[in-house]
């Protein structure tokens, strides 16, 4: 068997109830009751991960925002993404954490098995090793599959429904000046709360247009998809 749990396709919902969940669990546990603005490295602590900010030297396919160790239960964050927006570093370590959730064979990460090297170009294939769960958006549609359910995850545990219910009571979710102060009120990107809010079906944003309209796109005949 390897660390990395064979590929399985994920509803939305399925991955909205994992993300819900451990937020329900952290509000019935002392000291870990969630609050926003959002610190992802709170959820790590509560599901008993570390976090460590180093340096991450590209790879022969490129820069790597963060990986995950599965056997030492840590998350490692390149130092170089320290310049981005809190919004950014916040996503990245919940993307990180949505792997751990989704796609990392906890038994086997704690020992109770022989440990296995992920192989990403090879979805879950034993190897020879032990390696970092490095995670791309490239080389083949599983790969592609399990960096989206990633995200998505990050996207439903930074920003659950209900907290964005509460955020946009009383405001013109038309107008860019209430979405920047919902995204400094949540601790998110600018770009993750408006997916998150077309998700729902809240407003639509034309591609390539900085017009936002209220309601799903296809109240207006776009072709947009979103997710």
């Amino acid at each position: 068997m390897s660390i990395l749990k064979p590929y399985s396709f994920y509803r939305k919902e399925s991955i909205e109830h994992r993300a819900n969940d451990i937020l329900r669990q952290m509000h019935k546990t002392a000291n870990f009751a969630p609050k926003w603005p959002f610190d992802a490295s709170l959820v790590a602590d509560f599901l008993d991960l570390g976090v460590v900010w180093d340096y991450i030297p590209p790879d022969e396919e490129g820069a790597i925002a963060a990986r995950i160790l599965p056997t030492e239960r840590l998350i490692e964050i390149n130092e170089e993404i320290l310049d981005k927006p809190q919004g950014f570093q916040e996503s990245t370590l919940a993307h990180e954490i949505g792997h751990w959730v989704l796609h990392i064979n906890h038994d086997e990460a704690d020992g109770v098995v022989k440990q296995l090297e992920l192989d990403l170009g090879d979805y879950g294939k034993p190897q020879e090793s032990e390696e970092p769960f490095v995670c791309r958006g490239a080389g083949g549609s599983k790969i592609d599959s399990i960096e989206w359910q990633a995200q998505y995850f990050a996207g439903c545990l930074l920003m659950p429904k209900s907290i964005l219910e509460e955020k946009r009571q009383g405001r013109d979710l038309t107008k860019w000046s209430n979405l920047y102060k919902i995204k400094d009120e949540l601790g998110v990107s600018i770009s993750n709360l408006t997916y998150r809010l077309q998700e729902f079906g809240w407003i639509s944003i034309p591609k390539g247009s900085r017009t936002i309209y209220r309601g799903p796109a296809e109240v207006k005949g776009q072709t947009q998809l979103f997710g």
